[in-house]
C-alpha cells in the first residue's frame, strides 16, 4: 500500500489531493486500486479527523497505556552487539478494535452485567477476546484459543496477568508448596521475578529464540534418554538459581523438518516463477515492485524465510532490466537442522532429575488436551450449538462484533475513507508490537515493549482516522542478570 497524489490549481491556488492505493492482481495483470481518498493532508485536515474521532466515539478514543516510568536510571551503557528483538505480535488491527470496544463503553457494560466470580479470567475479558477475534479474523473458538490470541498483542491491551491468577489461587486455597507450570506464552521475566520473590517453585517453557544461547550444549553430550525418541539434558543457569532443561524429540524433529522443507519448496517455486516472468518480460520492470513481491513470498512462508538470501539486481541483457538471484544461507540451515525437535524449559527446583522435571511440565499438555475438542473425538464437523444459552451467547458475540463493524464503517465513511472496514483492519494488521531487549554492561537487560512505526501510507490512514499509535504498550523494565 502506498500514496499517490493529484495536483489541482483552483482560484490561483495549488491543491494536492492524496489517495491511498494498493496493487491488486487481476488475472495476469496488476492494477492499482484506490483504498481511500485522503484529500489534503494538512494541519486543518488532521484537526478535523481528530474532531471526527471524538464525535463518532463520544469520548477520547485513546490515552496513555501506562504511567511514565519513574525508577529507571537516566543513562545506561548497552552492549550493542547483543541487542535483539523478541515477541513479535499483531498489534494494529486488535488495537483499533480495542479502541472501538472502549469507545462504546462495552467494557464497563459487561463489567456491570457479568461481575467477577471464582473464574480465573473475567467473563467480560473473555467476551472481549471473542468479539474482537470475530471482528479481526472470524474463526472458531478453537482457533482463537490455540492460535489467534497468542499471535496478537491483546494480552497487553486486555490483560489478566499471571500474577493476578496466582494471587487469586493462593487467596482461595492458601500458600501451599505447589509447583507452577506455565506455557511459554504466559512467561516473561517480570513473571519469573514475581514467582521467585515469593519463594514459589516453577517449571516454565521459554521462547524458541532462547535455544541459541545453548548451541554448545546442543552439540555436546551426554543426553539422558527418558523414553524412546526423547532426550533431555540439564544446564545450570548463569546465576546458579535456575536450571535449564534442554529437550530433544525425534518425532517433533521430523515434523519440524517436513514443515521447513515444505515452506522452502514453496519459496523456491515462487522465486523461480518470478525469474521466468522477468526473463520473458518485454517492458522494463520496477525494482521496488519486484522487491515487494519477494517480501510477500517470504511473508507467506515465514518458517523457511531465513533460509534464503534473495536479491534484485539490474542487468542490461534483457528488456525487464532486472534479474533475481538467490542462495541458501548455510549458517541458518545448519542451525535449523541442529535445533529441530528441540525446546527449552527452565525451573528453580533443585535436586530433581531431568525425567522428573520433564514429566512435571508435560502434565500441562495433558491438562490442555482435556479442554480441546478435536475432529477425531467427535468424528464430525461442523459443531453446532445444541443448548439455547450457547446459541444466545454465540448470537451476542456476533452482534457485538457487528456493532463494532458498523461503528468503524461510520467512522471511516465520515472520514472519507470509503465503507469497507475489512480493508482498514487488513492494512493495520501488519503493524506489530515487539520487545526490544538491550543488554547492559553490568549484566542486566532493559526490555522495552514498543509498537513498530507504521510506513507512510498506514500513518496517513491513521492520521485520517484521527488516531495516533502508542510508542510503547508497557513501561521499560530493567531486569536482573539471567
Amino acid at each position: 500500500m502506498y500514496l499517490r497524489h493529484t495536483t489541482v490549481r483552483k482560484n490561483g491556488k495549488t491543491h494536492t489531493y492524496w489517495r491511498l492505493v494498493r496493487s491488486v492482481r487481476v488475472g495476469r495483470k496488476v492494477r492499482q486500486e484506490t483504498v481511500a481518498c485522503l484529500g489534503e493532508l494538512n494541519a486543518r485536515g488532521r484537526a478535523r479527523a481528530r474532531a471526527l474521532a471524538a464525535k463518532v466515539c463520544g469520548r477520547p478514543v485513546q490515552g496513555d497505556l501506562f504511567e511514565p516510568p519513574s525508577c529507571l536510571p537516566e543513562m545506561l551503557t548497552v552492549r550493542v552487539g547483543e541487542v535483539r528483538v523478541e515477541r513479535g505480535r499483531r498489534f494494529g488491527d486488535v488495537w483499533l478494535a480495542w479502541q472501538l470496544w472502549q469507545a462504546l463503553e462495552l467494557d464497563a457494560l459487561l463489567h456491570r452485567l457479568l461481575p467477577c466470580g471464582e473464574e480465573e479470567v473475567p467473563w467480560g475479558a473473555m467476551a472481549a477476546v471473542l468479539v474482537l477475534a470475530r471482528l479481526c479474523e472470524p474463526s472458531g473458538e478453537l482457533h482463537i484459543a490455540e492460535d489467534w490470541f497468542r499471535k496478537t498483542a491483546l494480552d497487553d491491551l486486555d490483560v489478566t496477568t499471571v500474577q493476578e491468577v496466582i494471587l487469586a489461587v493462593e487467596a482461595k486455597y492458601g500458600r501451599a508448596r505447589r509447583i507452577w507450570v506455565l506455557d511459554r506464552g504466559m512467561v516473561s521475566e517480570e513473571t519469573l521475578e514475581f514467582l521467585a520473590s515469593g519463594d514459589r517453585r516453577y517449571i516454565v517453557g521459554t521462547p524458541r529464540c532462547d535455544l541459541k544461547r545453548f548451541e554448545r550444549e546442543l552439540l555436546d553430550g551426554p543426553w539422558t534418554e527418558i523414553r524412546e525418541g526423547l532426550e533431555v539434558k540439564l544446564c545450570p543457569g548463569p546465576d546458579g538459581q535456575e536450571t535449564f532443561i534442554l529437550c530433544r524429540s525425534a518425532d517433533r524433529g521430523e515434523k519440524e523438518k517436513a514443515i521447513r522443507e515444505r515452506f522452502a519448496t514453496r519459496i523456491i517455486e515462487a522465486v523461480r516463477s518470478l525469474q521466468r516472468r522477468l526473463r520473458r518480460a518485454r517492458k522494463p520492470a520496477n525494482a521496488a515492485d519486484v522487491s515487494r513481491q519477494i517480501g510477500r513470498i517470504l511473508e507467506r512462508n515465514r518458517r523457511a524465510s531465513g533460509l534464503f538470501d534473495i536479491r534484485v539486481r539490474e542487468t542490461a541483457d534483457r528488456p525487464s532490466g532486472l534479474r533475481v538471484t538467490w542462495r541458501r544461507r548455510k549458517a541458518w540451515a545448519e542451525w535449523a537442522e541442529l535445533s529441530e525437535g528441540c525446546y527449552l524449559l527452565r525451573s528453580n527446583i533443585a535436586h530433581w532429575s531431568p525425567e522428573d522435571l520433564w514429566r512435571a511440565y508435560i502434565q500441562l499438555t495433558h491438562a490442555e488436551a482435556a479442554f480441546r475438542i478435536k475432529k477425531s473425538d467427535l468424528g464430525l464437523r461442523p459443531i453446532w450449538h445444541q443448548r439455547a444459552e450457547r446459541v444466545q451467547a454465540h448470537i451476542l458475540v456476533c452482534f457485538l462484533a457487528y456493532v463494532l463493524w458498523k461503528t468503524l464503517e461510520r467512522w471511516q465513511s465520515q472520514a472519507g475513507l470509503g465503507d469497507s472496514p475489512r480493508t482498514i483492519l487488513d492494512e493495520l494488521r501488519n503493524i506489530q508490537s515487539n520487545d526490544v531487549v538491550l543488554p547492559t554492561t553490568d549484566g542486566r537487560e532493559l526490555r522495552i515493549r514498543c509498537v513498530v512505526r507504521p510506513d507512510k501510507a498506514r500513518a496517513a490512514l491513521l492520521d485520517r482516522l484521527g488516531l495516533s499509535l502508542p510508542e510503547r504498550v508497557r513501561p521499560p523494565r530493567l531486569l536482573g542478570q539471567m
